[in-house]
């Protein structure tokens, strides 16, 4: 997606559901796989407006949920569903830097923003001992995907197949726990509430938003186009 005037972009998405793929099903695999109890603390790193705190919480019912994002806007959305919950601490700022420790760090879709070793290298600090990271990723389903799948991600960036995202984790000084592709069901509780809104948006838009709504919408339509080559891979991780 070509850029977008940050103003038109947060009309779009304010008070969304979900800033990204995913579904309660993920958290509670995730934190299985990687053993979480129900006292852990966990960070919600680059959390959106809070679409997965509710599953965090109810894989950690009596521990405590961080979640921080850079954006203001989603903050204050995640506030008005969780900010009475004392069970969750709600932050503005750098999701890759927080303060810890952690039993288990969840960052769903914002790890490619600075890339796998970055990430993983900076949250090393913040987790305690034995602790693991899930994350999702962008990936190549295939080793050679279509000239639709490329383009759905843009020019400036191109996924990694599975291999590839292996690689950096083993690089960052982790290993692969497990991994799954993010479900189709996932991907449409995020794009359904877009669709949803680009629709009533586009009653009376100017043209500047019509044309962000349109790019919008094929983005969406890209991915359903090419969703068996591409998408999101679920990774679970804990350091060497």
């Amino acid at each position: 997606m070509s850029f977008i005037d940050p103003e038109i972009f947060f009309t779009i998405h304010a008070d969304l559901p979900r800033e990204g793929p995913g579904e309660t099903a993920d958290v509670a695999w995730a934190a299985e796989i990687a053993g979480i109890t129900s006292r852990a603390q966990i960070l919600d790193a680059a959390c959106g407006p809070g679409g997965d705190i509710g599953a965090l919480l109810r894989v950690a019912a009596r521990g405590h949920v961080t979640a921080i994002d850079k954006h203001p806007g989603f903050i204050e959305a995640a506030t008005a569903r969780w900010g009475k919950d004392d069970r969750v601490t709600l932050l503005t700022g750098d999701y890759l830097a927080p303060e810890g420790p952690f039993d288990f760090i969840w960052c769903a879709g914002a790890v490619y923003f600075v890339g796998i070793e970055a990430a993983l290298t900076g949250w090393r600090a913040a987790l305690m001992e034995g602790g693991a990271i899930a994350f999702s990723e962008p990936v190549f389903f295939i080793d050679t995907p279509s000239d639709a799948a490329k383009a759905y991600w843009g020019e400036e960036y191109q996924p990694k197949t599975l291999d590839g995202i292996t690689a950096q984790i083993e690089a960052a000084g982790y290993e692969m726990i497990a991994h799954k592709p993010v479900s189709d069901i996932a991907w449409e509780s995020y794009y359904r509430p877009l669709e949803d809104r680009i629709s009533r948006l586009r009653r009376g838009a100017d043209e500047t938003m019509i044309a962000a709504l349109d790019e919008h919408l094929a983005e969406i339509e890209g991915w359903r186009a090419n969703k068996a080559e591409t998408g999101y891979m679920l990774c679970v991780v804990r350091p060497v």
